[in-house]
């Protein structure tokens, strides 16, 4: 069986209802909290909760914040209500406003945010919790899976070490489905720019990475994964996150810089990341990323 489809029936079956199993060594772990923010995604949105509930993560913090949905949103969301830390139902200016909604509430040592149509693996939030205690860093991250509309799972990107060159010159080296930072970022540096619409989350990613004494730790395994489908942000408004992106570059890139030293930069990030895998002898990715 090839390794995606084995992905998929794990997923499937973890999504397919609630099996709230909480470890009772709660203090063992750092406080999370999950904020979910959503509008009118009620055919996913039952998912993404499910996909954090089952965690079985014993130090919890959940909530869900919902845009004033027109559809059956607010009738999933009750449905799980005695599981949430809080919840809204009311209009707002977007998903940035709403996450920062979560962020004025959250009391967790680390945050994470999924988004309503996206999804945890099984057994995330106990690795990175265990990861935490055992190599603290203010950001946590692993690889992002790709699902389509019914939890097939079709690509797998695998990340590698952090590089704050590569972050301007290569582009997005974290992804949100698998990212957990510390609250004290937050209180320390901002909260997330809502004058971005797609590319708020590389603008913090870069700002909170732009200070020397920000650590960063890579976690192996399943993580988080981006479900795909025709009414997805980055559907819908791709191009407007190419331009928000050139737009944090423009930011932190000199204007002194030299174009020439700059594409060496970028050649060698592409080198780097490749050798990455290289080194790790992780040949069955390598050889799933020369197939596609």
């Amino acid at each position: 069986m090839h390794f995606l489809e084995k992905n998929t029936r794990e997923l499937r079956t973890f999504l397919s209802g609630l099996n709230v199993n909480p470890s009772p060594t709660a203090s063992k772990y750092p406080k999370l909290t999950v904020i979910t923010p959503s509008y009118n995604q009620a055919a996913y949105l039952e998912r993404t909760i499910i996909s954090v509930l089952n965690q079985g993560y014993p130090n919890l913090e959940y909530m869900v914040i919902d845009g004033g949905s027109t559809d059956e949103s607010v009738a999933v969301i009750k449905k799980y209500e005695k599981y949430l830390a809080w919840w809204v139902s009311e209009k707002d200016r977007g998903q940035v406003h709403a996450i920062n909604k979560g962020l004025e509430r959250a009391t967790g040592e680390y945050i994470t945010f999924q988004n309503s149509d996206d999804v945890y693996f099984p057994g995330t939030f106990l690795r990175f919790g265990e990861a935490a205690v055992k190599t603290p860093a203010d950001i946590l991250y692993g690889d992002l899976y790709m699902i389509t509309t019914d939890d097939e799972v079709t690509e797998i990107l695998k990340t590698t070490s952090y590089s704050f060159d590569c972050q301007i010159l290569e582009g997005m080296q974290i992804h949100n489905q698998s990212l957990f930072f510390k609250r004290a970022l937050v209180q320390q540096y901002g909260a997330f720019d809502d004058t971005f619409r797609f590319a708020f989350d590389y603008e913090f990613i870069t700002r909170f990475t732009s200070h020397k004494n920000v650590t960063t730790k890579k976690i192996d395994g399943l993580a988080g994964a981006l479900r795909v489908h025709a009414d997805a942000k980055s559907s819908t408004i791709a191009s407007v996150g190419s331009e928000e992106h050139a737009r944090v570059q423009k930011l932190y890139i000199s204007p002194n810089s030299s174009p020439a030293v700059d594409k060496m930069k970028y050649l060698w990030c592409r080198i780097r990341k490749i050798a990455y895998f290289v080194l790790r002898l992780d040949l069955k990715y390598i050889s799933f990323r020369l197939s596609r």
